[in-house]
C-alpha cells in the first residue's frame, strides 16, 4: 500500500509539472500575447509565480518518491540474494528527471529572478527577453518530460 501511494504521488506530481508546462506554453502564452507588454508581462509573471511554487513541491515529491521506490526495489532484490540491475526505463527516467530538475532550477532561480526584477522596474523589454528565455527552457523541459513519459509507457 505504501509503494502504491508513493507511486500515485509521484505520477500526480509529474502531471502537475508537465501538464502545467503544456498549459503555459500552448494556452496561456498565446492568449496573453494579445495583450500589450505592460499587461502581458505582469500577467505571465504572476501566473509563473504560482506555477513555480507548485513545481517546487512537485519536484521535491518526484525526487523523494522516485528515490524511495528505486531504493525499495534495490533493497528487496538484494535481500532476495540477487544483484540489483536497474531497468533501462528507470535509469532513463531518473537521469532525465534529474536533468529536468536542474533545468527547472535554472528557470526558477536565474531566469525568473530576471523577470521579477524587470516587472518591479516596469522594464518591459527586459521582461520580454526574460520570458523568451523562460519559454525556451520550458520548451526543452516539456520535450524531455514527454520523452520520459513516452519511453516509460512504451517500455512497460
Amino acid at each position: 500500500m505504501l509503494y502504491a501511494t508513493l507511486k500515485l504521488l509521484h505520477v500526480l506530481s509529474i502531471v502537475v509539472w508537465v501538464g502545467g508546462m503544456v498549459f503555459a506554453a500552448f494556452f496561456l502564452r498565446p492568449a496573453a500575447m494579445q495583450l500589450p507588454p505592460p499587461q502581458r508581462i505582469p500577467l505571465m509573471h504572476a501566473a509563473l509565480h504560482r506555477f513555480f511554487r507548485a513545481v517546487v513541491v512537485a519536484v521535491l515529491v518526484v525526487f523523494v518518491t522516485g528515490g524511495w521506490m528505486i531504493g525499495r526495489a534495490a533493497k528487496e532484490t538484494v535481500q532476495a540474494g540477487l544483484a540489483f540491475n536497474m531497468p533501462l526505463d528507470w535509469t532513463l527516467m531518473a537521469a532525465l528527471g534529474v536533468l529536468m530538475m536542474a533545468i527547472f532550477a535554472h528557470i526558477r532561480f536565474a531566469l525568473y529572478k530576471r523577470l521579477d526584477k524587470a516587472v518591479a522596474a516596469q522594464d518591459w523589454p527586459v521582461g520580454g527577453a526574460a520570458l523568451a528565455s523562460i519559454r525556451t527552457w520550458v520548451g526543452a523541459n516539456l520535450a524531455i518530460g514527454v520523452v520520459i513519459i513516452a519511453f516509460t509507457l512504451l517500455m512497460a
